[in-house]
């Protein structure tokens, strides 16, 4: 009997899902991006595992805003910013499978800056969920 099963970028084990750590070498192995075009690859391999992630819309939110109007100017934020993400990454929980026979807890936080969520399940984060909020 198999004791994980891949799925999608996931394992999936019998006390909840993981991220691939063939996916995390290579968030953490990517290199600073010179342009848009590797941030934004970047941002959508990363951006596949943020509801491992708390937090993920406030650490993201310096690179997402060089994508915006053509703006792109490596900063010494978005370089933190970077490093942040690729750190974040390699310390994702393994988040627990729901059973929809018992009861489940959403908590949030809201600012001026962004929401973030995170769904629980007998103290056993599900998903992480954050999102920033327009300028």
């Amino acid at each position: 009997m198999e004791k994980e099963l891949e799925h999608l970028g996931h394992f999936i084990l019998g006390e909840g899902v993981r991220v691939d750590q063939r996916k995390i070498e290579a968030m953490v192995d990517w290199p600073l991006p010179k342009d848009a075009s590797a941030l934004r690859g970047f941002l959508g391999l990363i951006g596949y595992y943020r509801r491992f992630m708390q937090n993920y819309g406030h650490i993201a939110k310096p690179l997402t805003s060089l994508l915006k109007n053509d703006n792109f100017e490596w900063t010494q934020e978005a370089r933190e910013a970077f490093e942040n993400l690729k750190r974040a990454m390699i310390v994702t929980l393994v988040l627990a499978l729901p059973n929809f026979e018992k009861s489940f807890e959403v908590y949030t936080d809201v600012s001026e800056e962004g929401i973030g969520a995170v769904s629980v399940q007998e103290q056993q984060p599900l998903a992480f969920i954050s999102k920033q909020l327009g300028q």
